[in-house]
C-alpha cells in the first residue's frame, strides 16, 4: 500500500470486515512508512490516537480486560502484531525512529496493565461516558515526562524519507526482549534503556563540542573576511617646491 502511494501515486482504500482491526493495522504501517512525523515520539502517539483508539479498536474485547474468560474467542492479539511489526522495521532502519524500544515495551506494559485509562474500554463514546479523561491518567503524559528514557540516541530526522522495509520471513526476528525477557539466560546483564541515556549523554557532549567548533570557525571566518575588507591607510609624500 505504501509503494502504491509513494511509487504509483495512487490512493488506496482500505478495509477489512469490521474496519477496527486489519484496517488499523496495515493503515498504521502505511502511514508510519510513508510520514517521518509518524516516526517521531509525539507523532507516533498521535498516530495510536488517531488510527486505533479514535477509530474504534476493541481494545476491551481484544485484550480481555476485566474478562476471565481466557479462552474467549473474540481475543486477539492486534495491536501486540502491530507493535511487533514496527519494532521489526526499527530493527531494519535504526536511525530512522525517534523513540527506543523501551517505549515499545512501555506501551505493550501497559495495554495489560490498565493503570492508565488510554486503552480501556473499547471506543472513545464509552471513555467518554466512563469519564476516563478526568478518573485516569493519559500513558502519554507518563512518557512525556521523562522523554530522555524513551529517545532513541541514533535517531536522525529525515524529513519526507520513506522506508522501504524488507519483509521475507528470513528477515524477521524474535523479539526477545519482550517475549523471552523474563528468562535469565536471555536477559542483558545491563538494561537496555540504561545504555540509550548512556549514549544520549555521549551525544549531548559531542553537540555541544560540534556547536562550539562551528562557533570558532564563523568567528575565524569572519575575523578574516574583515581584515581583508578593512582599507589601507597610505601616507602620499608631501611635494614642496622652491
Amino acid at each position: 500500500m505504501a509503494d502504491k502511494v509513494e511509487s504509483a501515486k495512487t490512493s488506496v482504500v482500505i478495509h477489512c470486515s469490521d474496519g477496527w482491526d486489519r484496517t488499523s493495522q496495515l493503515a498504521s504501517l502505511s502511514m508510519l512508512i510513508l510520514d517521518s512525523f509518524y516516526r517521531t515520539i509525539k507523532g507516533f502517539e498521535v498516530l495510536l490516537e488517531k488510527e486505533w483508539l479514535s477509530f474504534g479498536h476493541r481494545f476491551a474485547v481484544r485484550v480481555g480486560h476485566g474478562d476471565e474468560n481466557h479462552a474467549a474467542a473474540d481475543r486477539s492479539p492486534i495491536f501486540l502484531q502491530f507493535i511487533d511489526c514496527v519494532w521489526q522495521i526499527t530493527r531494519q532502519f535504526p536511525a530512522a525512529f525517534e523513540f527506543n524500544e523501551l517505549f515499545l515495551l512501555t506501551i505493550l506494559d501497559h495495554l495489560y496493565s490498565c493503570l492508565f485509562g488510554t486503552f480501556l474500554f473499547n471506543s472513545d463514546q464509552q471513555r467518554v461516558k466512563e469519564e476516563v479523561q478526568t478518573k485516569t491518567v493519559s500513558l502519554w503524559s507518563y512518557i512525556n515526562s521523562q522523554l530522555e528514557e524513551f529517545t532513541n540516541p541514533f535517531y536522525v530526522n529525515y524529513e519526507n524519507h520513506v522506508l522501504y522495509p524488507v519483509t521475507s520471513l528470513r528477515h524477521l526476528e524474535l523479539w526477545v526482549n519482550y517475549y523471552v525477557r523474563w528468562n535469565p539466560r536471555m536477559r542483558p546483564q545491563v538494561p537496555i534503556h540504561q545504555n540509550s541515556k548512556e549514549l544520549l549523554g555521549i551525544r549531548a557532549e559531542l553537540q555541544k563540542k560540534v556547536e562550539e567548533l562551528q562557533r570558532e570557525v564563523s568567528n575565524l571566518a569572519m575575523s578574516s573576511s574583515s581584515e581583508r575588507a578593512s582599507p589601507t591607510h597610505s601616507v602620499s609624500p608631501v611635494q614642496t617646491t622652491v
